[in-house]
Parts: C-alpha cells; structure tokens; sequence
C-alpha cells in the first residue's frame, strides 16, 4: 500500500524499506546505479520500496541528465582559512582523477547565495555536489534530490543526505585538557580559560563547545555559560572580544580556546598592539595553518583531516560507504607549536 499523503518520504526511508544505504538510493533514483556498478537486484529493491513509499522522482530532471555534462560542484563558505582552501583543492584533485571537471563556488555563508549557486549549479547538469559549511543544508539537499543528483554535505550535517563532519566534540575536549594542563603547569588558574568564536546554533560549534565544557568539567572545573563567547568568524569580532577580556578586574586568561584559525587573526591584531596583557597566555585553536609557528605564543592547534573528508565523502558517493542520517566522523589530528613535546604526552 503506498504511504498516504502527509509526511513526504525521504531517501533514508527507501534505504531503510530497501535495507542498504541512501548513496545507493540517490545513485538508483537519478539513473547512475549501472555506472556505480550497483546490483540490478538492489537497484530493484530501491525503485520498489519508492514505489511503495509515494517518493516522487523528478523524471524531466532525470531525462535531462541523461547527457552527461562531466561537472562536479562543490560550495564552500570562502577560502579565507586553510581548511576551506585545501578542502577544495583535494576535492578538485579528485575530481580530475575521476576524468570530471571541478566547479567550486564560494557562498560567504550567505544562504541566499547558497540557494542561487546551487540552483545554477544543477541547472548546468553537475553530475554531483558535495554542499560544504551550510548551517542548514536540508533545503538545497532536496534540490539535489529533487534533480535526481547525488550530493553529500561536508563540515556540518543535514538529515536531507549522507554527511561527513571531523571529531569536533573529541578534538576539542583533547585540545581543552591539554591547555587546562598547560596552564597549571604555569601555576595558572585554569577556571579563566574561555572559548571564543564560532556562531549560536551551529554543529561545529555547538560540539566544540561541549567538547571544552567536559574537559573542564573533568578537571574539576564548574562551567559557566558565558565562558563560550560566540561571537562568529570574523576576526574584528574576536578582537573585540579579546579587547574585552583585557579590560576585566582579573586580567587577561592564562589561556584561550580559538575557535578558528579566521578568529585567531583577531586575537593576532589584538596582540601586535597589545603584547603587554597576553605575553603570558597558551593558545589552542581547532583549526589549523602553518604561520602559527611565527606566534610569539605557545599555540595548540587541532588539523583537520582534509583528505579524510573528502574520501570520505567520495566513498559515499561512490556507494562504498553506507549514507545514513548520522554523519561519518573524521578524526582531526594534533599540531603543536612552541611547546614542549611532554605536554602531549
């Protein structure tokens, strides 16, 4: 009996009916499961659970990306960090070696623009995109469905296709026990470490955050709200919030948790004029860029698995890897600069 009108059938819905992975039911739905090498009997199982479920397919769309235009999409916020940068510059990598001409399109994480370059993207018959720090990608995601092409999201998850996030919870509670440790072991007050950057609402954030609350917590440290300053990425708004811990009746914390390498160049241009109050302080960032090492300051950094990710999501892509509504997780890795190598032991 197919399902009644209401609640509109997903992707992991047929997966579940169909009882293998939503890749495989985006690569079956858009007409691309014999090229992936998907067994007719999946690919059957696929187009009869849809059937059973109500799930509309677009079928103009799926006719007309029967000419392939030889196109992969990416969207990126900006390319303004190394992350965003090398994570495009692997994904094109890989999409050459795929015979596959790259088109990578930055969005200033303005959701307007998002929706237009992903619109047009489709429009030029992309035969994939991977949708990369979006807040909230459901939306472009059923375009991509909609369209009949396959689509990951990358940095931050939707529930609307496979996601591929790093260990931002994990990364961040190491990166936290590790500053709480340095800065006793310079006899400081580890309860005046604070989080800054990052946005209210959002995934990466959000995990970093409980990451640095538990770490703190497990050292015996009672967490305030208001010791993670969501203050966003640009770096005028970290140096404000800097310049604003610099003026508290306490003094400048022994430590600071960036939030990322963008908001660690506002701390830089708090600092080329303000030596005098943080000459004392660790760092630790979850990002990751090589110039760190010219810091006059011991700075922990957490360096993102860009290969990782975009293998990952290729993997997916590919139907090697199983596309549920819970993200694949990618395990950052530690790079530490001016400090002695026992702290991370």
């Amino acid at each position: 009996m197919p399902k009644r009108q209401g609640k509109r059938s997903t992707i992991y819905d047929i997966a579940a009916r169909a009882e293998t992975s939503a890749s495989t039911v985006s690569l079956v739905l858009n007409g691309s499961w014999q090229r992936y090498r998907i067994n007719p009997e999946t690919a059957k199982r696929v187009l009869a659970a849809s059937d059973l479920l109500g799930y509309n397919i677009n079928l103009r769309a799926r006719g007309l990306r029967l000419n392939q235009s030889r196109l992969a999409g990416m969207i990126i916020p900006h390319y303004r960090n190394r992350f965003f940068a090398g994570l495009a510059e692997t994904f094109e990598d890989e999409v050459r070696r795929r015979g596959l001409c790259p088109v990578v399109v930055s969005t200033q994480r303005d959701p307007v623009t998002e929706r237009t370059v992903i619109e047009t993207l489709i429009a030029q018959q992309v035969e994939l995109l991977i949708i990369t720090g979006v807040d909230n990608p459901d939306e472009l995601d059923a375009l991509c469905v909609n369209a009949g092409i396959p689509c990951v999201n990358l940095d931050l998850p939707g529930r609307g296709a496979p996601s591929v996030v790093s260990d931002n919870r994990g990364g961040s509670y190491k990166l936290t026990a590790l500053l709480v440790d340095a800065v006793r072991e310079r006899s400081g007050d580890p309860s005046t470490i604070r989080f800054v950057g990052g946005r209210a609402n959002e995934y990466a954030t959000d995990e970093r955050a409980a990451g640095f609350a538990q770490a703190l917590k497990d050292a015996g440290i009672n967490v305030q709200d208001e010791w993670v300053i969501r203050c966003g990425y640009k770096p005028s708004a970290a140096r404000t919030v800097v310049h604003d811990l610099a003026g508290e009746q306490a003094g400048f914390p022994p430590g600071l948790f960036i939030n990322s390498v963008t908001s660690l160049e506002g701390f830089a241009e708090f600092m080329r004029s303000n030596w005098e109050a943080c000459r004392d302080t660790i760092l630790c960032c979850f990002d990751w860029d090589p110039f760190a090492a010219s810091l006059p300051l011991p700075t922990i950094m957490m360096r993102q698995n860009v290969e990782g990710l975009i293998a990952q999501s290729f993997a997916i892509l590919d139907g090697m890897a199983s596309g549920t509504p819970d993200p694949i997780v990618v395990q950052p890795t530690l790079e530490i600069v001016g400090m002695k190598s026992n702290i991370a032991a």
